[in-house]
């Protein structure tokens, strides 16, 4: 068998170890470590195994991941998500639709803390479905738009998966960093809009409630400061080059920290809670990036990745039609498939097909663009049927919703989505204009 013909099998074998429920990692570690032995060898792959979680685990960057998700940890437990919803609906409940606008507007907020998607949703299904429900919203509304803002916690810096591409792809997470903003705020906007277009057309799907005013509105909002302080100082400090991402990171988590301490919010048993699911949350990411690693190492060998660029590039496609091309196969892919692994099983393949098309950039704004919009097309995997990881959290929490009547709910959110790739596909500089603007 060539080796293109042995990558073909291979991804045929981890497809389907994953759908008989093996971890991602182990999949993709198993099936790596079979083709590498088939064309390298045995003895090859032992000494390639005897060196690599070494070097690949000692990388000072990695220590970036648990760090951020150590702060989103700390935050959810010590009940950082209630206040920035409570502030945001003191501020729009008074508005048809304002309730979920509030839900959006925290989970922006927090997801500047968290990082982590599923975090983020599983967080606001816990603290904001009680009082959407209180106030009459609409099942479809209201389980939709916690899945969708769960979306916000990877599309606002800082984020676990643009660290992961950055990682992978060799680029620099401070310029990912400052390439997301902007399409996050904007997916935040678009989500807004939705929510201000499904009760313009059916006002019962999301009344307004008795507006919060005077002393009350100014206590919730004071509640909140000390979450968008930190928040400010780790973003705001990895943009101004005052430290770096991981530098911000532990600053992030040993002031959220002391936060919690100094607030009294976070006893001994959810400090150590909230270890234990940094702890699991890490190995979990550190075991598929190996696999990654193994299997990327396999696919080297086999030549797919350079001779698939080198097709592309021969064919005369448009460097855009190429792209919009990979968008749709990701969009496909990610309805079905776990983001990080998606992520980490594409982009060797992907990646050395986009840098090689000329689309009148350098290479590196070519790499950072290329980041948001897989990032942006993860966000949409995450809340997409027939998966949508995002819906089946919050279906998990509100059990007496359909997972149908979600799925009906997030459609006009997905359709913004694709709006919002479309537009940053077009115009670049949507996500590059700070990077070029900063450094």
């Amino acid at each position: 068998m060539s080796g293109l013909g042995a990558a073909a099998a291979g991804f045929v074998v981890m497809l389907v170890l994953i759908a008989l429920r093996m971890p991602v990692g182990l999949a993709m570690l198993v099936t790596g470590s079979i083709g590498y032995i088939y064309l390298g060898g045995f003895d090859p792959f032992l000494n390639y195994m005897k060196s690599t979680p070494y070097y690949l685990f000692s990388n000072y960057t990695l220590s970036v991941i648990p760090l951020f998700i150590l702060m989103g940890a700390l935050a959810e437990r010590s009940g950082v998500s209630t206040k920035l919803f409570t502030a945001g609906a003191s501020l729009l409940g008074h508005r048809r639709g304002g309730m979920a606008m509030a839900v959006i507007g925290a989970c922006t907020a927090f997801g500047a803390i968290c990082g982590s998607s599923v975090a983020t949703t599983a967080t606001f299904a816990r603290a904001a479905l009680p009082e959407l429900r209180r106030y009459c919203y609409a099942p479809s509304l209201a389980t939709a738009t916690v899945a969708v803002g769960g979306t916000l916690g990877i599309l606002i810096p800082p984020s676990i998966i643009l660290v992961v591409y950055a990682i992978t792809t060799e680029q620099n997470i401070a310029k990912l960093f400052q390439a997301a903003l902007i399409p996050g705020l904007l997916a935040a906007f678009f989500y807004c809009v939705v929510i201000a277009l499904v009760v313009r057309r059916n006002p019962e799907a999301g009344p307004a409630h008795a507006a919060v005013r005077g002393r009350q509105r100014w206590i919730s909002l004071l509640a909140v400061w000390p979450a968008i302080l930190i928040a400010v100082v780790v973003v705001g400090g990895i943009y101004g080059g005052v430290f770096t991402p991981t530098e911000g990171a532990a600053v992030g988590a040993v002031a959220m920290l002391v936060t919690t301490v100094l607030q009294r919010t976070l006893d001994w048993t959810e400090l150590k809670q909230a270890l234990i699911q940094t702890a699991e949350t890490s190995a979990m990411i550190f075991a598929i990036i190996l696999g990654s690693e193994v299997f990327d190492a396999f696919l080297a060998l086999s030549q797919l990745p350079v001779k698939a660029a080198e097709m592309v590039t021969a064919a005369g496609m448009p460097p855009f039609a190429v792209v919009a091309v990979l968008m749709i196969f990701y969009i496909l892919l990610g309805a079905v498939m776990d983001e990080l692994a998606m992520i980490l099983l594409t982009l060797p393949v992907f990646f050395p097909i986009v840098i090689a098309l000329d689309f009148g950039m350098p290479t590196e704004e070519v790499a950072i663009w290329f980041g948001i919009l897989v990032l942006i097309v993860v966000g949409i995997g995450l809340t997409a049927p027939p998966i949508g990881l995002n819906v089946f959290v919050v279906s998990s929490i509100a059990r007496d919703v359909p997972i149908a009547t979600t799925y009906m709910g997030v459609l006009p959110f997905v359709a913004a989505d694709v709006i919002r790739l479309s537009l940053v596909t077009i115009f670049p500089g949507l996500a590059l204009v700070l990077v070029r603007w900063l450094n």
